[in-house]
Formats: C-alpha cells, sequence, structure tokens
C-alpha cells in the first residue's frame, strides 16, 4: 500500500484553499464552502483534501511534505515567508537526520515542511535492517 490521500478539517474554507495553493499544491477539485481536493506536486497521484468543521480537536495530528533537496525546502520556507505565512520553526536539523520546518495552516493543523533523503526509508534503525 502506499499512501493516497489524507484529508484535514478546515475552519476557513477560502483561507485554507489559499494556504494550500501556497504550498505548491493544484488545486483539482473545489464545492465551496465544505470541501476541497488538491494533487501533489510532481504527479505523484497523492491528494490532500479538506473538509469544512465547526470546530477542531487537535488529536497531534501533523502531515509532513518531504522535498526533493534542503536548498528546496529552505527556498520553498523563503516564498512562503515573502507570501507572509508565519513558521514556528525555522529550516532545522535534527538530530535523526531530517531537516524541517513547522507551521500551522488556517485551521491550526500542524504542518510539517521537510526534507528526509533516503533516511525516511531506510533509517540506521529500521527493524528489517534494509538499507538502499
Amino acid at each position: 500500500m502506499i499512501i493516497n490521500q489524507i484529508t484535514l478539517p478546515c475552519l476557513d474554507y477560502e483561507a485554507s484553499v489559499e494556504f494550500y495553493k501556497a504550498l505548491g499544491m493544484t488545486q483539482i477539485v473545489s464545492s465551496p464552502p465544505h470541501y476541497a481536493r488538491f494533487e501533489m506536486p510532481h504527479g505523484d497521484g497523492a491528494t490532500l483534501s479538506i473538509h469544512h468543521a465547526e470546530k477542531i480537536q487537535s488529536a497531534g495530528v501533523i502531515v509532513y511534505f518531504d522535498h526533493p533537496s534542503p536548498d528546496a525546502l529552505d527556498q520553498k520556507v523563503l516564498d512562503l515567508k515573502q507570501l507572509g505565512v508565519q513558521f514556528h520553526q525555522s529550516p532545522t536539523d535534527q538530530d535523526w537526520g531530517w531537516r524541517e520546518a513547522r507551521l500551522y495552516d488556517p485551521s491550526d493543523n500542524e504542518i510539517c515542511l521537510m526534507f528526509a533523503g533516503s533516511i525516511r526509508r531506510f533509517p540506521a534503525w529500521r527493524i528489517d535492517g534494509e538499507t538502499e
């Protein structure tokens, strides 16, 4: 199996649509003010959707968006900051080998923009010991 779809609740449909477009996603379904679906860049088939909610109860869900290189991640963060997007963590190299920047979407869902390269699938601590 591969991940195909993630759906997040949103409180402000228009603000959420604009936020995910700014991240570089292409909107492929529009049903305001209730639902929108976006296709990930690079055409891998994965999609993210938003649906309207009256309130959001955080359950500790974090959505991670991988980038092709640390430079691509840093540039994306700079581009978003120029659009006025606020980050609660600037790009930071983590002990486990990832580079991460963190922010919240307009409905307070946590988003992590990251670069992990092959470490995401093949960390040194992988249970089966498989390497690339």
